[in-house]
């Protein structure tokens, strides 16, 4: 599908990174040193099973410890390889920076398809995987720390989080040494629709700023825009049922494995997800018109296209035909850094990955903070709270009795305002403070900067002078 010179996902990664640093006055040592990863492991273990010993080939990859500890998925996928994690890795390294979460770049990965094995035959394959990790601190609270990705979910962290509680019997922090758990596992709320949400509040964060509306060539709100989505995983699915059923947007095309589905007057996204769950695709689905090439749903026209599974489906090959003026990045690396040129060329804006989907590093920075802190959000302030919004809310009944004043509390005024933040609420406002100041930095140099004119490469010099500055301040 991809022309000769298509440029893999590690090159791509690269080739931005390079992009960025010409803008940039860096002494070269310095530039290579943000540029390279710092190291990779690679395992090789057995797991009985079936009545044979099964070989399983497993990553884990250090990109930056500027700061630490490093945090960064580990995806479950027969593509796994050392490149794809690399790169991987150093985008996380980015995203953190980008998001202002104190942590270095990782990423793991194991070369499996999950599809093929019994709960129980994952659950061995996976805790012998993160005992090997394990004993060599490439888990561990305070040096690395993982999160789901792609092929794994809270089901597996809560196994992994176990592991090391097994190996590690006096560490009290042992919960923080992953984030996605469950939250009976020492989890925290809103962390599964996190990412899907950071795309929401990514897109609200856009449509504040009229300049960059119109860059896009749209105006308005996402009200009536015409989404379609690649990928209706956890991201992808989180990101359009929270645009369309909050924000008034329409899904006009989904795009799964199987194929995809077209419906100009919107699609109800629960009924999709439903029925991929219980039919494992989009065939037959009566919410739209089922389209075999799913990936030409791609080239319809639309306003907003969301990216949101694997890196690379926008190409070199696809590009030119993509319509869309706003390209929303949910998933990592979803456009090639040759893609990406075609697309700039055009005017389309694209809202990088990088950026877009920090969501779920950002609650899992949350998730992290709330392990080492042993206590849920809201518990020590959210009664002090609603005392005091009762204290108004007394004040302002007592004035309304007064029928001389002719004024009255609105329906569901007080409920609303007497309701103190609990941890899923400050977990959405801290969330929502996070996407916007990313953007607001994103922005200044977008437009404060002659020699800059795409939101990636303006993600890419805000993140690399915040690593460069680490870097400085521990004396290198």
């Amino acid at each position: 599908m991809n022309t000769q010179n298509e440029p893999s996902f590690r090159q791509s990664v690269d080739l931005m990174f390079n992009r960025a640093v010409a803008l940039m006055d860096l002494p070269p040592g310095l530039e290579e040193k943000i540029r390279v990863c710092n190291a990779t492991y690679t395992v090789r273990f057995g797991v009985r099973l079936r009545g044979q010993i099964q070989t399983f080939t497993g990553y884990r990859s250090v990109h930056s410890e500027h700061m630490e500890p490093v945090k960064g998925g580990i995806r479950y996928s027969l593509s796994v390889n050392q490149d794809e994690v690399e790169a991987l890795a150093a985008l996380m390294t980015y995203k953190c920076a980008l998001v202002e979460t104190p942590f270095g770049g990782s990423k793991g990965g194991l070369r499996i398809d999950p599809r093929e094995y019994e709960e129980y035959e994952l659950e061995m394959i996976t805790r012998r995987f993160a005992y090997e990790l394990i004993k060599r601190d490439l888990i561990n609270p305070s040096q690395n720390v993982p999160a789901p990705d792609m092929g794994t979910g809270e089901r597996e962290m809560a196994w992994i989080a176990d592991q090391y509680a097994r190996m590690n019997t006096t560490d009290i922090n042992a919960k923080a040494c992953v984030t996605g758990k469950p939250l009976h596992a020492g989890g925290i709320a809103g962390r599964v629709e996190a990412t899907g949400r950071g795309v929401q509040y990514a897109l609200h964060e856009f449509f504040r700023h009229p300049e960059d509306i119109a860059h896009a060539g749209l105006s308005g709100t996402l009200d009536g825009k015409r989404v379609i989505v690649q990928g209706l995983g956890n991201v992808g699915y989180h990101a359009a049922q929270f645009i369309s059923t909050e924000d008034g947007a329409l899904i006009t095309g989904i795009i799964e494995h199987d194929g995809g589905l077209v419906n100009e007057a919107g699609m109800n996204v629960d009924e999709v997800r439903a029925y991929i769950i219980a039919k494992g695709g989009v065939r037959g689905c009566p919410e739209g018109t089922f389209v075999e090439k799913g990936a030409l749903i791609l080239e319809n026209e639309c306003d907003i296209l969301i990216p949101a599974a694997m890196e690379g489906v926008i190409n070199m090959h696809n590009a030119p035909n993509i319509k869309a003026p706003l390209i929303i990045e949910a998933a990592n690396g979803p456009i090639t850094a040759g893609a990406d040129e075609i697309l700039r060329k055009r005017g389309c804006v694209i809202i990088p990955d990088m950026y877009a989907n920090a969501g779920g590093v950002t609650v899992s920075y949350f998730e992290w903070v709330k392990n080492l802190s042993h206590i849920r959000f809201g518990r020590m302030q959210r009664r002090q709270e609603e005392s005091r919004h009762q204290l108004i809310t007394d004040e302002l009944e007592r004035l309304s009795a007064d029928k001389q004043l002719g004024w009255a509390l609105s329906p569901g005024f007080k409920d609303k305002y007497l309701r103190g933040a609990g941890e899923l609420e400050l977990v959405r406002s801290g969330l929502d403070d996070t996407m916007r100041a990313a953007y607001q930095a994103m922005r200044e140099v977008w437009h404060g900067r002659n020699d800059v004119h795409d939101l990636r490469v303006a993600a890419y010099l805000v993140s690399i002078d915040r690593v460069a500055k680490s870097y400085r301040a521990k004396g290198l």
